[in-house]
């Protein structure tokens, strides 16, 4: 009983020391990895001299299983996805296409009450499904829109609402990483996650384009129309039909091959990364500089996020070692309402926790300790769940303190736009993605009906 209470204090003391130390502003990385070695020094001395029974945690062999975990998880030939889906985004930003068709766009559909804001969701949810990286696709969104949203008279608070949650569509429609890392988590298949995820992410952005559409008509002056429009003729609809070809075709490469059967994944990330090359070197973006760049920050993104990765498995080791599933599991088994009352609790928590952390340590951390309950013992689809809980944590991009996507805006937009505005233009956004991931939790035909579609 008392080596129960202490395990039970120690898994406590671990999740409250990772939380101080990010406070702190220690490196996610170290302070997942350095409070698993804290308290699993901790264990083995309360085990050896003072014979406290900490489960299988009695001896330094114990916690050098470490070493296993990390060469499995660097195995593991579905993660070779991850650097180039990063790559194919890091390099369609810089071929241009998002500037084309940004221009064309703007020329077509500016000319309405909202029409600016309505290209942006738009190039957004083109951007989400050719590139997937969220800080590029945030960045690039406010550097060729907002100046122009805001010469137009746009409402600050709206135009960064709206470039801020377009931008964030990429974590949720595929190719997303956060995706391909979920799969690995729960050893899911990809293929089945991302079918799982299409329509739910569309849905989000169709009701962004709602509400937008909704709040101008009742209040025109958010975002006025030019005082002089281009004339709109069947030559400016030809071309801004052709600025569209590009990533559409490169989304139907990509994502086609594996809804088809034709690649996998991996083979398609691979096809990605080559169809954006070749789209950079057409439109004359493609010099050695370029590639270096793009090589560069892919390296750079994919070792943070496997360094996540190091830190994530020994903090999970630990807490299993110290029986912290168990205790996760015995406290969401005791929650009432049966298994949608666990199912809210857990998207509740999440929701609470993408304050303050972001989605790939709740990912590694929160997902593997709940997934198997919700799967196992209350017997709900996987895939379903993780694409509720997939909308549910995309709210951490643009909730504050922590949220990126806000960041990422704040850094890229011009100066009279101002933090406070960020944060209440990106209201209803959130609320938004809150009455989807509830429409989600209520009607799971939206995640099941295409992987049914294609696999039953």
């Amino acid at each position: 009983m008392l080596g129960l209470a202490v395990n039970e204090l120690l898994v406590i003391g671990m999740l409250i020391g990772f939380i101080g130390l990010l406070f702190l502003g220690i490196p996610v990385i170290w302070a997942l990895a350095g409070s698993s070695l804290i308290i699993a020094l901790l264990a083995l001395g309360l085990h050896q001299y003072a014979g406290v029974d900490t489960y299988f945690l009695d001896s330094w062999r114990d916690y050098s299983v470490i070493v296993q975990r990390i060469w499995s998880v660097m195995e593991n030939g579905v993660l070779v996805a991850l650097p180039l889906f990063v790559f194919m985004g890091l390099m369609l930003d810089q071929s241009g296409l998002a500037e084309t068709l940004m221009k064309e766009f703007a020329a077509t559909l500016g000319r309405f009450n909202g029409g600016l804001a309505v290209a942006v969701i738009l190039i957004g949810i083109l951007l989400a499904a050719s590139t997937g990286i969220v800080g590029a696709s945030v960045v690039l969104l406010t550097t060729i829109a907002m100046p122009i949203m805001l010469e137009q008279g746009y409402d600050r608070r709206l135009a960064a609402g709206v470039i801020a949650s377009a931008g964030t569509l990429g974590i949720l429609i595929p190719p997303s990483i956060m995706l391909i890392i979920m799969a690995d988590q729960l050893a899911l298949s990809v293929g089945e996650l991302f079918m799982g995820a299409l329509i739910p992410g569309l849905l989000l952005g169709i009701v962004y384009l709602v509400y937008v559409v909704v709040a101008v008509t009742l209040q025109p002056r958010l975002a006025p129309r030019p005082a002089n429009p281009e004339p709109l003729t069947a030559r400016r609809l030809l071309r801004t039909f052709m600025a569209v070809l590009p990533p559409l075709g490169l989304i139907i490469a990509v994502l086609g091959s594996i809804f088809a059967g034709i690649a996998t994944p991996t083979e398609a990330a691979g096809i990605g990364a080559l169809g954006a090359t070749l789209l950079a070197l057409a439109n004359r973006r493609l010099t050695p500089r370029v590639l270096y760049e793009v090589a560069r920050r892919t390296t750079l993104t994919t070792s943070f996020i496997f360094g996540i990765f190091i830190g994530a498995t020994a903090f999970a080791l630990v807490m299993r070692a110290l029986g912290g599933d168990q205790m996760i599991a015995a406290g969401l088994h005791a929650i009432p309402f049966g298994g949608i009352g666990v199912i809210v609790s857990i998207l509740f928590f999440a929701f609470l926790a993408g304050f303050f952390l972001d989605w790939l340590e709740i990912t590694l951390i929160f997902l593997p300790l709940v997934g198997p309950v919700v799967v196992n013992d209350l017997g709900y689809d996987p895939v379903w769940f993780v694409v509720l809980f997939s909308v549910a944590l995309q709210t951490s991009f643009i909730t504050p303190p922590v949220g990126f996507s806000l960041f990422y805006l704040k850094g890229a937009a011009p100066k009279e736009v101002t933090t406070g505005e960020i944060y209440r233009g990106i209201i209803p956004f959130v609320l938004i993605q809150l009455a989807v991931v509830i429409i989600v939790l209520l009607v799971p035909e939206i995640v099941l009906w295409l992987p049914q579609l294609v696999y039953d």
